[in-house]
């Protein structure tokens, strides 16, 4: 699932243009992101946060999965250590994410590295690993999908809780599907064969389904099924490289 991709062929470059073509071509994606951050808004404002701790909260974590534990677990006083743990274990899948896109992110230094590393998000991570297993080798390209990503995120975070009540929308609303839409047709994008990725994908897909149906707490089905096929992925390819080696 998060297997390293070949290593593009020439030399991995960061320009200008990559990050341009990046933000060009997450626009679509922006459907998915626009419920779920008013969602995340619409909530915070419901916890009694004010509008700037809203902001400041969407700009410095970014990440809504996060967010939404934190939101769930929030109360008065705040409950600031098992909300830092839930969002570390939420968001613990950007380790092998990082290393599936360590062709790119190995030959970057300095703000380039931890610039984009620091914005990297499940979107921008299906979109670059597409492009990278297609041959791309402008790392920038990763930059401009997470950029237009995280400002998009910030506004509508801050729209939806402006809005309020407007665009308050009951549990299981088709809007709300919109997000599950999208990483669903990124899938097809990362989809390289049944060879490849049937096995890992099912793994990962039946131990999430089945964890969540035993009672497990978010993240928990999530991350059991994530790391779980990863390994798998990471072992099977492990083996292939031996077997051609």
């Amino acid at each position: 699932m998060t297997e390293s991709p070949v290593p593009p062929p020439g030399p991995v470059v960061f320009t200008r243009h990559g990050i341009e073509e990046g933000v060009r071509a997450v626009i679509p994606m922006l459907l998915g992101l626009v419920p779920f951050g008013l969602v995340v808004g619409v909530i915070s404002a419901g916890k009694g946060l004010s509008l700037v701790e809203t902001l400041l909260m969407s700009a410095l974590v970014f990440a809504g999965s996060a967010q939404l534990l934190a939101l769930e677990l929030w109360s008065d006083p705040a409950p600031i250590l098992a909300a830092v743990l839930a969002a570390g274990a939420a968001n613990i899948r950007m380790a092998p994410m990082g290393a599936a896109l360590a062709p790119w992110l190995d030959k970057l230094r300095g703000w380039r590295l931890w610039g984009t590393l620091g914005l990297l998000v499940d979107h921008a991570f299906a979109m670059s690993v597409a492009r990278l297993r297609a041959g791309g080798r402008d790392a920038g390209y990763l930059l401009g999908v997470s950029l237009l990503l995280y400002v998009a995120w910030v506004v509508t975070v801050g729209l939806g809780y402006v809005l309020g009540g407007a665009v308050r929308v009951p549990p299981g609303h088709p809007l709300l599907f919109a997000g599950a839409a999208t990483f669903a047709a990124l899938l097809v994008s990362l989809w390289r064969g049944a060879q490849h990725d049937l096995a890992p994908w099912l793994l990962a897909g039946g131990l999430a389904v089945a964890t969540h149906h035993l009672g497990l707490p978010p993240p928990l089905p999530l991350l059991t099924g994530a790391l779980s096929g990863a390994a798998l992925a990471a072992w099977l390819e492990l083996r292939r490289a031996r077997a051609s080696g």
